[in-house]
Order: C-alpha cells, then structure tokens, then sequence
C-alpha cells in the first residue's frame, strides 16, 4: 500500500481523485483490511494545516483525539477524554470516530455545538451538515461553530459487551440581544437525538419545551441524565 501525506489541500484533493483511499489513524480499518486486502493507495490528512486545526471555533479532521484540550469548548474536550484507552486516543482521529465509528462519540457534543463540517471530495472542498456527513461518510476537512457561553457532558457507566453507553451533551448558546438557546444531543443506544429551545426563563421551561422536541422520545431513564445537567448548566450561567 502507498501512503500519500499531502501537505495542502489542493494536494490532498488530487489524491482523491486519484482513487486514493482516506485514512487516519487507521484503527478501524486495519483489522477490515487484514482480513480483505490492503488499498493500493490511501491518503492521510496528517500534514494538512486545515485538517489539524485546534481552536475555540475549530476542530480539524486530522486531529488525534488526545489533542482535543481546554481550547475547545468543555463538551468536546470531555467527550474525547472518555473515548477508549489511552493509546486509541494518541492514534483515532476527529474525522475517524464521526465518519468512520460506529459509536460516533464525538456526534453529541457537534451537534451541541450546532457544528458545521467542511468535507474534501475529488471536486474541492464544501460546507455540510452533520446529518449529510454520517450518512454520505465523506473525508471530513474539520467542524467549525460559534464558541457558546457554556456546555456540559456527561457518559454513563455501561456494561461491557453490551448497549453503548447513554451520552447527554449540551450547549448554551447567546442569541440576539440577551436571547439564549439551549441546545441538547443524547445518544441513546445506537441512536442519536437532538432537542432545541429558548431558555429566557428557568430550567423547568426549558425542560418542558425540550420534551416537545425529539428529545421526547427517550425514555425516562435517560431524562434522569438530561435534567440534572440542563439544570447545572443553566444555574451555573446564571439562568435559573
């Protein structure tokens, strides 16, 4: 297998349109590729500027997992602090667990975030949605959002072998004005559910206009995670 390290975009979209298959740290795929056959030709985003990018509206595709630090908003720092084992984050990438893993634990807190990815296609580079991205699985550039006023995660205990764990990751975000919006992603079982609303009232408001989203749909043993943290959330901004 050849193994092409672009250094700019232009560089790494001619890779692609050379046939070359995208990978990051490849931890996913080996064992796939073991058991049916290396590539002939993969690319990695590695030396990509864009694509390993870490900042405080900005996270790169490229990025391994334990460089996700207090640059980024708290409930993506977190999230990437309980994925796997401590080797698996020096080698998984951003675009790795969103695009490639099954368990997506990166998803919640971007869609918290109200995130946007930029992908690469052989064509260039576009703007998608989050939706586009997990279904389309295309090589994911970096995410981008507006930095919010505060945000909160939190990952269950879960039984090994068994359902993935509960997640619940939120973000508060600054409207026009002193308008707020609370926005809310819990994944539960494979599934991932996102719920928002104004909250220029109190926490019960907010909860109560949260049930009337998709967010209704959980069960109640995963609204005794979700209250508790959109509560501390909105009291420890001073929303109450």
């Amino acid at each position: 297998m050849l193994l092409r390290l672009p250094t700019s975009v232009p560089e790494a979209r001619q890779c692609l349109a050379d046939g070359a298959v995208p990978i990051g740290g490849a931890t996913l795929l080996w064992a796939t590729w073991q058991r049916d056959g290396f590539p002939g030709l993969a690319v990695s985003l590695r030396e990509v500027p864009e694509a390993n990018a870490v900042g405080r509206e900005t996270l790169g595709g490229a990025v391994l997992l334990h460089r996700i630090d207090a640059t980024v908003p708290d409930v993506l720092r977190l999230a990437a602090a309980t994925i796997g084992t401590g080797a698996v984050r020096r080698t998984a990438t951003v675009g790795g667990n969103i695009v490639g893993s099954t368990l997506r634990c990166l998803l919640p807190p971007a869609l918290a975030l109200d995130a946007r990815a930029t992908v690469l296609e052989p064509e260039g580079v576009r703007e998608a949605d989050l939706a586009e991205v997990v279904a389309k699985r295309p090589v994911l550039l970096g995410l981008h959002w507006r930095a919010p006023l505060a945000s909160a995660y939190r990952k269950l205990p879960a039984e090994p072998g068994g359902e993935p764990p509960l997640v619940v990751a939120s973000a508060l975000h600054a409207e026009d004005g002193e308008r707020r919006r609370l926005r809310v992603a819990v994944r539960d079982g494979y599934d991932v559910l996102t719920g928002t609303t104004r909250c220029d009232t109190g926490a019960e408001e907010a909860l109560d206009a949260l049930r009337d989203t998709a967010l209704g749909d959980l069960p109640a043993s995963a609204w005794e995670a979700v209250r508790p943290q959109v509560t501390g959330l909105l009291e420890s901004s001073g929303q109450n």
